[in-house]
């Protein structure tokens, strides 16, 4: 065993079992945000629930958890093993290590030590006479009934806590937790990982509900998931002060998360109907709109329409923004041409002239704005208009089986610094794309003609005729092959 040179706590980052592909993406955001030293203990797994850090103070700890909502909880790691014997036996021992420091044991192939020693000072800090405690269980994939519980928490009788058992806010929480895999067909009858510690801080879970779209005042067809929206602008890195623009605002839900850390909200779009709240409404039920249903009134809805600047009916694709404006973030889920259209202003016809009577109450008619031609403005416009060292984060559809990093869009100013896939259906994803001004001064690249995102839509809609196609000519098969076993029993009846 070698015992560690200069003392930072351990934790042990416990993570909700949901968007997996992005905790990671989204912790190293916040951690360089906050710009907080991190030392990984062991390399994060997509397959694993939780990872385990070092960081100089318990102070950082908190300041990740107040910003994260893919984390369910933090636990100052106090013993950590592959069985719950040798759990026991490595915070017994911990009760003798009066090193000052962890001391670790030899790692496996995987680079785990399942025989790490927490120094005793640890635990003695939460153990005065009068500080109550309580002890949790909670379980990953495996369910255990109140009586078992109890019966885990009795193990740890030796523990040298003197004061009070306080089950409600307690002045230290403790934390038993179990891990066995996340395949629920597939239980083992032991753990494959085990950990104990003490509570630190839960992270923003919270906020879910608190930004539900069920409660949200105004909402349109394809309103962002909160969830998601403050993904994504912990992404982007948005803080107070920051001003952030959504090109494609929609119903305004990547606005509301933007400005719920603090940042001043501007947001544009072409569709003059949806930015004036008078589409058709997306509830069941609800024939028209109220009078409140508006983004300022989502804004007002969470205390932050003070932060709310405006949003402009605009044609993206002819953007008239200063050319010496800057933002500090640019977060948007463009349109895909699936539930929403993709348009921007134009004529089909060649040499139209407009005649001066039409000019005065003249609407301007529509043109497909291609995919392609979408990301391409989206990445020159960031190029110009992002401070430097500042983060676009959007949206990207793609065909699952056509996946090629390569293809996913490019700047030479703009380096991709996070990608994760979100699966919408066997055939069809979309990935968030995190990207980061690295340069300036750079002309507008071209549309890639090679670009994956190239005719999404149509490729969309046949996939999903062709898999109705496919199951209702097995559907017939199976009615077909029933018939022919039924006909078949008859017959054998009548001889």
């Amino acid at each position: 065993m070698q015992t560690e040179s200069k003392m930072w706590r351990r934790y042990l980052m416990w993570f909700a079992h949901e968007h997996i592909d992005f905790r990671h993406a989204e912790m190293q955001s916040i951690i360089s945000l906050l710009n907080i030293p991190v030392r990984y203990v062991e390399k994060p797994c997509v397959q694993k629930p939780y990872c385990i850090v070092e960081m100089p103070t318990e102070d950082c700890v908190r300041k990740i958890a107040s910003r994260s909502v893919l984390l369910k909880n933090c636990i100052e790691l106090w013993a950590r093993a592959n069985t719950v014997s040798q759990l026991h036996v490595n915070l017994k021992n911990s009760l003798k290590n009066s090193t000052g420091s962890w001391v670790n044991g030899e790692k496996d192939k995987d680079g785990v030590s399942n025989t790490c020693l927490c120094p005793k000072e640890l635990i003695e800090l939460s153990c005065p006479l009068k500080k109550s405690f309580k002890i949790e269980v909670e379980t990953f994939c495996k369910h255990y009934s109140m009586k078992e519980k109890v019966s885990k928490i009795e193990t740890f009788s030796y523990l040298p806590f003197e004061g009070p058992v306080k089950l409600k806010n307690p002045d230290v929480t403790l934390a038993y937790l179990e891990f066995y895999g996340v395949d629920p067909n597939d239980v083992p009858d032991e753990p494959y990982d085990v950990f104990f510690g003490k509570w630190i801080a839960d992270g923003q879970r919270d906020l879910i509900q608190v930004h539900s779209l069920k409660k949200r005042q105004f909402i349109g067809n394809t309103s962002m998931d909160a969830q998601l929206a403050i993904i994504m602008a912990n992404q982007a890195q948005v803080k107070l002060g920051d001003m952030v623009l959504d090109p494609f605002v929609g119903s305004g839900s990547l606005l509301v998360a933007a400005a719920h850390f603090g940042a001043y909200v501007w947001g544009s779009d072409i569709d003059y109907m949806m930015l004036h709240a008078r589409t058709r409404p997306t509830r069941v039920g609800q024939k028209i709109r109220t009078k409140e249903e508006s983004i300022r009134g989502n804004m007002r809805q969470y205390g932050t329409e003070s932060r709310y600047l405006d949003v402009v009916v605009s044609d993206f694709s002819l953007h008239n923004w200063r050319s010496d404006l800057k933002f500090d973030a640019i977060i948007t889920d463009p349109p895909y041409g699936v539930r929403e259209p993709t348009e921007k202003i134009g004529i089909e016809r060649e040499n139209y002239t407009l005649s001066e009577e039409h000019m005065a109450n003249h609407v301007p008619s529509k043109v497909e704005y291609g995919l392609g031609h979408i990301y391409s403005d989206l990445l020159n416009f960031a190029a110009t208009h992002l401070e430097m060292g500042r983060r676009l984060v959007c949206w990207y559809p793609l065909v699952r089986e056509e996946y090629q990093e390569s293809q996913l869009p490019s700047h030479p100013c703009l380096k991709l610094v996070a990608n994760s896939e979100q699966v919408l259906s066997k055939l069809a994803a979309r990935r968030l794309l995190t990207y980061e001004k690295i340069l300036d001064d750079v002309p507008n690249m071209p549309v890639d003609p090679n670009a994956g995102v190239h005719n999404f839509r149509e490729k969309y809609f046949t996939m999903g005729e062709t898999t109705r196609r496919e199951r209702k000519e097995k559907r017939a098969e199976e009615v077909a092959a029933y018939l022919a076993r039924k006909l078949e029993s008859t017959r054998y009846d009548l001889t």
